[in-house]
Parts: structure tokens; sequence; C-alpha cells
């Protein structure tokens, strides 16, 4: 069965009714080469994924619903008995259906008999065409520009365009408002007064949308492929990973993390912050109890289980209705909230996901009182972060000056590690992220500037290598057995441990 496109206007288009999808790009969504470079084989294409009848899909959720609900007449019943049986109805409704066709002489395959299955409790859950991107593990991020525009790129920077999402924006929005309405443990809301989101999906992947302030509504997913992950897998050891440490880096940040120091990983948006960070908390000691604080969830899954019994996860809250006397909305409850909230719950770590706005004061007061705390932050470059560190808390409020932000961040920080990307998908390359420097921060010198040494620093091909010995935390390193002079004949030698070259398409040596 095919999704047939038979209309060209998406968004005046009635309930039911189909879309057609942008002319294509050249396959795979990939650009010439320019005449400067030699010509370079693009990989193969993935297989294509079987195609559904969303109609059929509709319907069996209909009849998967009024099956559900017949079960849960005159019963008492938990929520894991509910989701046991949903699972269960679906199964035995999404067979029946094959067997009868199957029985009309068209049978189907396993593959898309397993689609339809996920399809249909997607649609039971208000997820929509939405599941058949998220079980796609290929996918590295979606960009939906309206219903019928879906823009998808792959692992190792190849780009498609997928079939629409929806069949008419108006059904778009409403996707994504129930996907907003089951968003983890916090109220979330897309609406006339609220026309922007930001939630974590199911899988965890990252899900950022806007209506009504945009020509259409559009939508961005950032699925997170990595979600348990150590500083091993990082150094090399996994072949679905980028190597973005090598051994030296990877065991000086191992002794950093049971040193306790205070670290802020800074990088473009998509270059990997949240991967090192997580790669980080996996050393910390099961039994800690530390508190993790983010706007949505993404730290969490990865942190579920025996690995970490005693992590507390508090998540921001968003405000609803007129907005009180602070000029803020009733009810919201923002990541500078919770870091007081955080400093009285017994923990020697704090860990915010993401600081972007006037919440950095806090997280930097509370890592003066504190040890082994982390945080992320968005910076273009290396030198940036000091000035971004500064942008970000001047935005808390008049009290603020730029010499109190400086002062703060030299006595709170231990180390800023900085992770780039470099994007060579426009030359038939791929994406390469990796850790290109860590920095010391020894304090504020003169004229209140922040005083940093490069501990790591951009070897030959731009990747970290020993640059210069600790200074300020070398102490706290050999309380944890770990020797910084070791480092020494590597600094010498002006080389780091990598284990495979960088395979760039530039040629750089």
């Amino acid at each position: 069965m095919r999704f047939e496109p038979v209309s060209s206007d998406p968004r005046r288009q009635p309930p039911g009714a189909t879309s057609i999808a942008p002319p294509l790009p050249p396959a795979n969504g990939r650009q010439h080469q320019p005449a400067s470079l030699p010509a370079v084989a693009a990989p193969p294409d993935p297989p294509p994924r079987p195609r559904l009848d969303f109609q059929m899909v509709r319907e069996l959720r209909r009849e998967l619903s009024e099956r559900l609900t017949r079960w849960q007449r005159g019963r008492e019943f938990s929520v894991d008995e509910e989701d046991t049986e949903r699972a269960r109805l679906a199964v035995e409704l999404v067979a029946e259906y094959a067997d009868s066709v199957r029985r009309a002489g068209t049978p189907m395959a396993a593959g898309e008999e397993r689609l339809l299955l996920d399809q249909v409790t997607a649609e039971l859950a208000g997820l929509g065409r939405l599941q058949t991107l998220l079980v796609d593990d290929t996918i590295e991020e979606v960009h939906i520009l309206g219903c019928d525009q879906v823009r998808i790129t792959r692992h190792g920077g190849g780009v498609d365009w997928a079939e629409p999402i929806a069949d008419s924006d108006d059904e778009l929005v409403e996707i994504l408002q129930a996907a907003a309405r089951r968003a983890g443990a916090t109220e979330r809301s897309l609406s006339t007064s609220k026309p922007t989101l930001d939630l974590q999906l199911p899988d965890g992947s990252r899900l950022a949308a806007v209506f009504l302030v945009s020509h259409r509504p559009y939508a961005v997913i950032r699925k997170h492929n990595t979600l348990d992950v150590t500083l091993d897998d990082l150094a090399g050891t996994r072949g679905d990973l980028d190597e973005m440490v090598d051994p030296l880096l990877r065991d000086f940040l191992r002794a950093s993390m049971r040193a306790g120091l205070n670290i802020m990983v800074a990088g473009l948006a998509g270059a990997g912050k949240t991967t090192v960070i997580r790669a980080l908390m996996s050393e910390i000691p099961p039994d800690e109890p530390y508190v993790l604080l983010e706007e949505s969830r993404e730290l969490l899954p990865a942190r579920r289980g025996a690995r970490h019994r005693a992590v507390m996860s508090f998540e921001a809250r968003e405000g609803h209705g007129e907005r009180g006397p602070d000029g803020r909305p009733a009810g919201e409850v923002s990541i500078a909230d919770l870091i007081p909230v955080s400093l009285r719950m017994g923990v020697l770590r704090i860990i915010v996901g993401e600081v972007r706005s006037r919440e950095i004061v806090p997280m930097l007061q509370a890592m003066t009182t504190s040890r082994g705390s982390m945080c992320t932050i968005h910076a273009r470059t290396p030198g940036g972060v000091s000035e971004r560190i500064i942008e970000l808390a001047l935005a808390h409020g008049r009290e603020m000056t730029v010499d109190q932000a400086r002062r703060m961040a030299g006595n709170a920080l231990d180390l800023i590690v900085y992770v780039t990307v470099e994007d060579e998908t426009g030359i038939g390359g791929r994406k390469h992220r990796f850790v290109s420097h860590v920095e010391e921060v020894l304090g504020v010198g003169e004229a209140s500037r922040i005083t940093t040494t490069q501990v790591f620093g951009p070897g030959p091909d731009g990747r970290a290598v020993p640059r210069h010995l600790p200074e300020r935390v070398r102490d706290q390193l050999l309380r944890v057995g770990y020797d910084a002079r070791l480092m020494s004949r590597w600094i010498e030698a002006g080389q780091g441990a990598w284990r495979r070259p960088k395979q760039t398409r530039l040629g750089r040596r």
C-alpha cells in the first residue's frame, strides 16, 4: 500500500486529504562537488523503508481504541496493566489485518508489519507519523517545515526529503500539541498564548516547535542515539561513535571527575556537548547522590537503573496564564529557581544540562560551594566562552557587573572543555566532532580578566594534544592518584595519542 499525494496546497486542505512533497533535490540531497576539489564517490543510500497507507493506520487506531475501551469498562486496573493490554491488543489487531491482506493475495513483509504496528501504537499515543522518524536509527536530525516538507539529516551528513508528516498544517499542529500533553512530568503546551514548544520525546529525542508567529508550523527533532556513553567509548572503543578524545585526554578527564573539579563543556549547537557530559557523568560513583537540572530531560534516561541510583532529576516548568508582579507567567519554575533548592538537597554535585540565560549566576554561585559540578554552554570559539559567560550573567539583573561576573567565573570554574564540530558534508565528507581544547581556569588576573592555562590544545589536525601541565588543580589531581607530569614527554613531542587519523577532505596534515 502506498501513500499517494493528490494535492499541492497542504495548508488549506480538509481533514483526511493528502498532500504533496516538494520537488526532491539531487539524490540523497548531496551537492555537486566544487570544481577545485576532486569528485568523491557518495556513500550508498540506505535501503528504502516500507511505505504505509496512513488512512488504514487511522482506522486500525480507532479499532484499537475501541477494543481498549471495552477492556477498561467495568474493571479496575493499574497503568502498567493498561499498557500491557494496549500492547497486546495492538499486536492482535495488526496480526488480524496482516492475515486478511495475506488471504487477499498481497502478503505483507515482516518489516512492513512491524512498521505498521509501531505506527498504530504511535497514532494512539498522539505521535502520528513522527514515530516513523523516531524508529529510524540512521536519522540524526529532522527539520519539519510545514506538514509536507520534511528534511532529514542522516549520520555522516547525507540529506533526504521524506514523505509528508501530516495531511495538513492543522493536523501537524495537533500532533505537536498531543506530544506536548504527554511530555514528561511537567506540563507543556503549544497554543495561541504559548506558540513555542521545547520538550523531550519518548525515545529521548529533543523537539523544538513554533507556530502562529511563523509562516507555517515548524519543528526540529534532534535525535540522541548515544544515551549511554562512557569516556572509553569517546576514546574510540565504540565503532558507532566518533573518536572525540584520545587516551591521554580520557585519563585526564577521568581524574578530573574523581578530583571533583567543576567543569564547563562549551561548543556550538550539535557539536556533541551533551554526549561529552553524559560520558563525564558515567564517572560519578553509582551510590553518590547528585542533582540534575534540565529545561527538558535529555540526560536522565542513561542514568536510570543500577548505575546511578541516587540521582535526583529536576525539570523546569513552563508558566501559563497571566503574568504576576515579577513579570513571569503564573506557575513558572526556572532552572534559576531550582538551583537554590538543589543546594539544600545534601549533594556535592549539581549538573545543569545547559545554561542559556540568567541561571548562570546561581549556577556559578553554586559551583563556588560545591565539587564536581558541571554544565554546558553555547560558544562559537574557545576564546569566546568567557565573554559568553559575562553576556549571560549581565541578563541576571542590573546589580550584576562585568567585573563581578568575571570574578564569579574565575572562582567557580576549574576546567573549560571545548568541543569542536567540523562539517565537511558540503565537499563530500562528513561531520567530525572532537574535543579540541581543555583550559584550566586559574582565577582573575590583571584588569579583572579571567586567566586560563591551555592544558590541551589543537594539534596538527585540530584535535586536542597536551600543551601545558595544570597548575592550580595539580594537587587535587595528585590526591586521586593522577600525576600530570606524565604528560611531559607528550608536551615535548607536541603530539597526542589518537588511535586513528582524522579522515578530512581538506588534506590537512
